[in-house]
């Protein structure tokens, strides 16, 4: 195995030092079409080196590979290729370019310089967290109820390569670990003691519970005669992939957590100020200081927790905004349901409610199948709600994930409507499906993902909730205001932590002093924010964008605005940075406002 891997290294630094395409831009279509090549050819070259992107993405042809993407190889090779698709790019006039390829050109070229500045601040020694990372998408892809597919005996043995293959990552990790701890950059502790017991429940050798096991209970007819297959099946869990569980476990637990800080932001760390103005930029895509976002975050709590109070009033509560949160975290009115089914067939029930509103807004709307499902239990302790990507094919539809823990404290004042916008319709759903159903698109943006595009929609969408027939009872209503300043508190709590010395106790307490978040979820997020510096940023400002572009052309374009028009034209090219979508959307608004004859 250690062998292959060294090949396949070998045979993508070699694909890697290829010499960059070079443009012949003479004409304009001519320019397209070789542009259109590097778009494609870097698309190839990039699912060889991220092959669980491509699963996710529904291309098959690398599902038994995995590679030791945080490795210092794998690094070399990543600068490499980032470093030959900048100079590609550069070689094309994008002046002779037509409006869409240069928003393509504008994107890729933005998203080589940005990976190659990454590069530089040594994530990998961080390989991953209880919230996401490769440890918890084998979990997910090894269930048999994900991307990964188990439908013919060829797919059981795709599995078995990554299986193999991650026993060599895991020791990866550690290792980088390590040179973490030596170089100053690790985890809170509060974050690894919440990993143990992921690990430890993963690596569990019961066949009957362990989530690896799922494919061989559910072996397809063509596949249960196999029994070589089973036994290799089997052996692959019990002796390279739960033993791989184990070591991950063990070392943080005897070796990782004594070290582990005990600070709260990333600024406490070596080179952790430049680390998180980097983060902060690549998660809004503007260039907004932490100041003026932890500012805008300020007045969007303070101007919300005004219509919290307006609410608060409509229902008679007596009492001040903190002992109305404490009714509605308690209130046994507001947690009505017994059983898991109960809670996801209430969502089920938002959808048919929005459907017949669903068409004055939008002109598209996706052919991706969509579906509601619990959670999985290794996962959903620490999970939050979430949307997984279908297919363009539609073999494999979009999941809204939600995790049940104990449907009876199950509240409905958790903003569930807003929560099935956000996540779902027309939110993730719509938004992915429709860029990935787009072929006209290059892939590299079919595929593509900017959380202050993609989370700034889905919460923008939350937005629409009136406008679909939602809100109408003050505490859902309540519920989405909630989701709303849980958003502009992220803006505070994030910068707070990371680069104003703010606590984690003290960001729990910020959290729940202005939203009716119980202690263990406020817990959760907050140790999400500590774990993913940045990324919580991305939804408010990305929001509060669009909101501001929709009322620029209201005004702009009078009777010629028209709302279902506005979100296609958004939607439809695909996620991309924040500057480059508006001088779109501004494009968009001139051939309305003067279209010509």
């Amino acid at each position: 195995m250690r062998y292959l891997l060294l090949f396949l290294f070998a045979a993508l630094v070699g694909a890697c030092n290829n010499q960059p395409l070079v443009a012949d831009t003479s004409t304009s279509d001519k320019g397209d079409e070789k542009l259109a090549n590097v778009f494609d050819q870097y698309w190839e070259e990039r699912m060889r080196l991220f092959p669980i992107d491509a699963t996710q993405n529904g291309d098959n042809r690398y599902n038994d590979r995995l590679t030791l993407d945080i490795s210092e190889p794998f690094r070399d090779t990543l600068r490499i290729f980032y470093t030959n698709y900048l100079n590609s790019i550069q070689q094309f006039d994008r002046t002779k370019l037509t409006e869409n390829d240069q928003i393509s050109y504008d994107i890729f070229k933005r998203e080589m310089e940005v990976q190659l500045e990454g590069l530089q601040l040594n994530e990998h020694l961080i390989p991953f967290q209880q919230f996401w990372g490769l440890p918890l998408t084998m979990g997910q892809l090894g269930s048999g109820e994900s991307s990964q597919p188990f439908k013919t005996a060829q797919d059981y043995r795709n599995w078995l390569g990554r299986a193999k293959t991650f026993a060599v990552w895991a020791d990866t990790a550690i290792a980088n670990f390590r040179k973490g701890i030596a170089a100053g950059y690790v985890l809170p502790q509060s974050l690894v003691a919440k990993m143990i017991p992921q690990l430890q429940d993963m690596a569990n050798p019961d066949t009957a519970k362990s989530v690896f096991f799922g494919p061989l209970r559910k072996m397809p007819a063509e596949v249960t005669g196999d029994s070589a297959l089973k036994n290799e099946f089997a052996t692959t869990i019990t002796t390279h992939l739960l033993p791989a569980y184990k070591r991950l476990g063990d070392f943080l637990q005897n070796e990782y957590l004594p070290k582990a800080r005990t600070t709260t932001g990333i600024s406490s760390t070596s080179n952790g100020v430049a680390r998180y103005n980097y983060l902060v930029r690549y998660w809004t895509t503007t260039n907004k200081t932490p100041d003026e976002i932890y500012n805008t975050g300020l007045a969007e709590v303070k101007r919300i927790r005004g219509e919290m109070e307006r609410i608060k009033t409509q229902v008679g509560f007596q009492g001040d905004l903190n002992a109305f949160f404490v009714h509605l975290r308690n209130d046994p009115k507001l947690m009505p349901f017994k059983t898991r089914e109960e809670v996801l067939n209430a969502f089920r029930g938002i959808q048919q409610k929005i459907e017949p509103n669903l068409n004055k807004m939008f002109g598209r709307t996706p052919k991706t199948p969509f579906e509601i499902r619990q959670t999985e239990a290794f996962r959903a302790a620490s999970a939050a709600a979430e949307y997984q990507q279908g297919t363009p094919d539609g073999k494999r539809p979009g999941v809204f994930y939600v995790p049940i823990l104990d449907a009876t404290t199950f509240n409905i004042t958790s903003g569930m409507e807003s929560l099935f916008l956000h996540e779902a319709i027309p939110g993730h759903h719509y938004q992915i499906s429709l860029q990935q159903e787009n072929e006209s698109l290059p892939k590299f943006r079919r595929f593509s993902g900017y959380g202050a595009y993609g989370e700034g929609w889905a919460l923008y969408t939350e937005s629409l909730g009136r406008e679909l027939g939602l809100y109408t009872d003050p505490y859902q209503y309540m519920g989405a205001l909630g989701d709303e300043i849980h958003r502009a508190i992220r803006l505070v709590v994030d910068v707070g932590m990371h680069m104003k010395g703010m606590t984690r106790e003290e960001a729990i307490k910020y959290m729940m002093d202005n939203e009716a978040i119980s202690e263990q979820g406020a817990v959760a997020e907050i140790e999400r924010y500590m774990a993913i510096p940045g990324q919580a940023l991305s939804y408010k400002i990305g929001a509060l964008k669009i909101r501001e572009l929709r009322d620029k052309y209201t005004q702009q374009l009078g009777d010629k605005f028209n709302l279902a028009n506005f979100h296609d034209e958004f939607l439809k090219d695909g996620m991309m940075p924040l500057d480059i979508i508006e001088r779109k959307m501004d494009a968009w608004a001139n051939r309305v406002a003067s279209p010509k004859v």
